[in-house]
C-alpha cells in the first residue's frame, strides 16, 4: 500500500540522484505524523475552549503533583517565561476560574501560590482525554509489539537528537 510519502520520494529521487529514499521516506512520514498530532491537539483545545498557552499553565501545575500548585517564579521557570509574561497569562486563566492565586503565608502577602482549581482539573482532563483518544486512534494501526518496537526506535532517535 502506498501513501503520499511514497509519491514525494518518487519525485525527489528522480530529481536528486544523491537522495537516500529510505531516509527521505522516514523524515516525510515523521513530519506528517507531527502535523497530525499538532492538529489533534488543536482540535482538543478548540473543543475545550482552551488556548495552548492556557493548557501549558494547567499542565505544569498538574505535572507538579498534589497539591497542584507552584509559586509564580517556579511556574515561570517551568514554562520558560519571564515573571512579567507569566503574570499577564495568569490573569485570564484566573478570571476563567481555572486557577487561583492565594497567599501561602498569611503574614507575608508577597508570597503567592498558584493553585489548580476543580474547574482547572476538569479542563485539563477534558483536553488531555481528547488528545489521548486521537493518539490511541493513530496507534491502533500497530499491534502492541509493533508499538513497543516503534517506541524503542524513536527513543534512540530522540537520544541522538539530544546529544
Amino acid at each position: 500500500m502506498r501513501d503520499k510519502a511514497d509519491d514525494h520520494v518518487d519525485v525527489w529521487v528522480g530529481e536528486l540522484d544523491w537522495l537516500d529514499p529510505v531516509q527521505e521516506a522516514i523524515i516525510v512520514r515523521l513530519s506528517v505524523l507531527g502535523r497530525y498530532l499538532t492538529q489533534a491537539r488543536r482540535n482538543a483545545l478548540a473543543a475545550g475552549d482552551l488556548a495552548y498557552w492556557q493548557f501549558k499553565v494547567l499542565l505544569m501545575l498538574r505535572r507538579g503533583g498534589p497539591p497542584y500548585q507552584a509559586s509564580p517564579s517556579e511556574l515561570a521557570d517551568r514554562l520558560g517565561l519571564t515573571r512579567g509574561a507569566l503574570s499577564a497569562r495568569l490573569q485570564p486563566i484566573e478570571t476563567a476560574g481555572l486557577i487561583e492565586r492565594t497567599g501561602a503565608d498569611p503574614t507575608d502577602r508577597r508570597r503567592v501560590r498558584v493553585t489548580l482549581t476543580e474547574s482547572g482539573h476538569r479542563a485539563f482532563e477534558q483536553h488531555i482525554g481528547a488528545e489521548y483518544r486521537a493518539e490511541t486512534a493513530l496507534l491502533a494501526a500497530l499491534d502492541p509489539d509493533e508499538r513497543r518496537t516503534l517506541a524503542d526506535l524513536l527513543r534512540r532517535l530522540v537520544l541522538a537528537a539530544q546529544e
